[in-house]
């Protein structure tokens, strides 16, 4: 989504950084630039006036001028600003010691509310909450049976009631979660294509018959300066807690992200990165900000793995490592755990440096699934033993995969390539070893 908002700031500051001294016109002359790259970002004005105006006053001080690299100086500051403009530290939902506790989410039609609920009841039971999803949104056709669907899925229950009445369903959820002995209830409610009065009535109701420990507003990236002004109206109506920012993976301008805090002073707790259930992650104001400059988020890619790590899987492959042994088995698994933590694009955005790479470098997104199916297409001894895939074992393979012989010996050769620097490292290791300097449990 800020890709061409990182585009534009990194041309600003390649200057800055490229320069040995700076005066008062050249950060002027790079301000400029940064308020044009923000507005086009569709960044709220006032928000982006403020913002320069922060980053000027710090720019031109006498620490930054007399420094010896005071490019790399304001490159700083506006990480720090753009941190600060996102809530500065990362906030984090408050649930009381009520039991059950209820989350009720509120934001226009569209926004992606249904889907934020399984989202967030899903990303909560990881964390040891038992969820139950009640669904308040009568009057969109299909809403409750999305809920349910998605319910399913996750193998989360769901509350869907009797008749129209949002108010009495959701207090009736609430009952039904103590009956089911579940800690958490999460509220879909209903919204609207706008603002109306009909809609923050409801809302308001609801609020009122279940006392919700948090309101979250779901806002739409993609709808920029809209999602602002609405999260705004909710705001005095409502009176919510925080915000979930769907669509983050999108292609729009992402001025919203960066405008919902100053504007509301509500701070944004979860963003949406993609279509999946497990695609929600905690708002980190520092890493966004890190990523918008190109500097990669380290924290939350080593979350990622975290999450998608399985120890089962990796102790076996410690154990392979310690042989020297390293199959194409092994090579599929760590494929998978991989592929568990989303897109190559992602990944590579959280990787500090990536953003050196050549702009018209692409990135094939279908490769990790192409492997997977050409690995899939072998027999076990072709797995343990590749040395025996002759040309018309290589046909047969590609054929199996829906793939090219080309692929089929492109993926041999990178296996190879990981093979022998598996069997380095199982030396290494045995070195370190003889000479008593094995770390337990360390695979080097």
């Amino acid at each position: 989504m800020f890709q061409n908002l990182t585009d534009r700031l990194q041309s600003v500051f390649s200057k800055l950084t490229g320069r040995g001294k700076l005066s008062e016109a050249d950060v002027d002359a790079a301000m400029r630039e940064v308020r044009m790259a923000l507005l086009e970002a569709d960044v709220n004005f006032k928000v982006v006036k403020e913002f320069v105006a922060k980053v000027r006053e710090r720019a031109v001080g006498a620490d930054v001028m007399q420094s010896l690299t005071p490019g790399q100086m304001v490159v700083k500051i506006v990480l720090e600003e753009l941190t600060a403009l996102m809530g500065g530290n990362e906030a984090r939902l408050a649930l009381s010691g009520r039991v059950p506790n209820v989350i009720m989410l509120v934001g226009l039609q569209g926004a992606g509310k249904t889907t934020a609920v399984a989202k967030l009841a899903n990303l909560l039971r990881k964390q040891g909450k038992r969820p139950l999803m009640v669904a308040c949104d009568v009057y969109r056709p299909a809403a409750i049976d999305q809920l349910e669907a998605l319910g399913r899925e996750l193998d989360i229950p769901v509350y869907r009631g009797e008749g129209t009445d949002a108010v009495a369903i959701a207090r009736e959820g609430v009952k039904n979660a103590v009956d089911r002995l579940r800690d958490l209830v999460i509220i879909d409610t209903a919204g609207r294509l706008h603002v109306d009065e009909e809609m923050m009535d409801e809302a308001a109701q609801i609020k009122t018959a279940v006392r919700p420990e948090q309101v979250l507003m779901v806002v739409d990236a993609m709808t920029g300066q809209d999602a602002v002004n609405a999260a705004s109206a909710f705001a005095e109506r409502v009176d919510f807690d925080g915000v979930i920012i769907s669509k983050l993976d999108g292609d729009a301008r992402g001025g919203a992200a960066l405008s919902i805090r100053a504007v509301t002073g509500k701070p944004v707790l979860f963003a949406s990165v993609g279509e999946k259930t497990d695609n929600l992650e905690v708002f980190r104001p520092d890493g966004m900000a890190r990523r918008i400059l190109g500097m990669g988020d380290v924290v939350s890619l080593i979350e990622k793995a975290q999450e998608a790590f399985d120890e089962t899987t990796a102790a076996d492959a410690e154990e392979r490592l310690r042989a020297g042994s390293f199959t194409l088995d092994d090579f599929l698994g760590q494929l998978r755990q991989l592929k568990k933590m989303g897109s190559i694009k992602d990944i590579m955005a959280m990787i500090p440096g990536a953003n050196k790479l050549p702009k018209d470098a692409e990135i094939d997104e279908h490769a990790l699934v192409r492997t997977e199916a050409i690995i899939q297409s072998m027999t076990a001894r072709e797995r343990v033993k590749p040395s025996v895939i002759n040309g018309s074992r290589r046909e047969r393979i590609a054929a199996g995969a829906g793939v090219t012989v080309y692929d089929v010996n492109q993926m041999l050769k990178q296996f190879a390539q990981a093979q022998k620097m598996v069997k380095q490292m199982g030396s290494q290791q045995g070195k370190r070893k003889r000479r008593g300097m094995g770390m337990p449990g360390m695979p080097f």
